[in-house]
């Protein structure tokens, strides 16, 4: 076979690799395959940081489930400082207010400490209001915009507590419906036994009253 053959029959086996979708299955699956992430591999990971570096390090870990992670993760010696970032507080709005307004009081500081109260909101979306949307950093308007923003937080919490009233109510009115149900089959199934177990009981009578029959004619026969 000449070289020319050999590079002729090689260039259509190639072209018939790539006509069959079937061949390249397992490549695509292999693509496609995501990987799992372990505990075991997660703490050698981080154990590994820690010994490799010759220096003082800080990680930094970031979750929002902290109950979800495994104490091996998170015990002293691993995680030695825990620090929970929670909702914006009134003297947090007034630091990031100093921060980017240069602001330490304003007539809606009033209006803002009640909202914080009453909604929540994190400090990232208050910096978010906060920040100048315009050159001349008007900071009365950025103040009005996060009033306006800690309104409407107010208002789809109002909105999310009703619709989560609806769904209890509407879920506990299923439940007892069910429940109805289940007693009304139970109550159904036992009035069902109650008549075989009459009708048993009739059927008995009968074929004791057909017995005493016969025997009294077989009686009167003999007699």
């Amino acid at each position: 076979m000449s070289s020319r053959t050999r590079r002729k029959k090689k260039k259509e086996e190639g072209e018939g690799d790539e006509k069959d979708p079937k061949l390249k299955l397992p490549k695509e699956e292999a693509e496609t395959k995501q990987s799992q992430v372990t505990l075991s591999g997660i703490l050698n990971f981080v154990d590994g940081l820690w010994s490799a570096c010759k220096g003082e390090r800080l990680i930094v870990f970031t979750t929002n489930f902290v109950e979800k992670l495994d104490p091996a993760l998170i015990r002293k010696g691993r995680m030695d400082k825990h620090i929970e970032l929670s909702y914006c507080s009134f003297e947090a709005f007034q630091i990031l207010a100093k921060n980017y307004l240069k602001l330490e009081s304003h007539h809606l500081f009033a209006r803002i400490q009640e909202l914080l109260g009453e909604t929540k909101m994190t400090p990232a979306e208050v910096a978010e209001h906060l920040m100048p949307k315009t050159i001349s950093g008007d900071a009365t308007v950025c103040l009005e915009s996060l009033v306006g923003g800690l309104e409407k937080a107010k208002e789809d919490a109002i909105l999310k507590a009703e619709e989560e009233v609806k769904e209890s109510a509407r879920l506990k009115a299923e439940e007892e419906a069910k429940e109805k149900e289940k007693e009304k089959e139970k109550a159904k199934a036992e009035e069902e036994a109650a008549k075989e177990k009459d009708s048993s009981k009739a059927e008995g009578k009968e074929n004791d009253f057909c017995e005493n029959e016969s025997a009294e004619l077989i009686s009167k026969e003999k007699k």
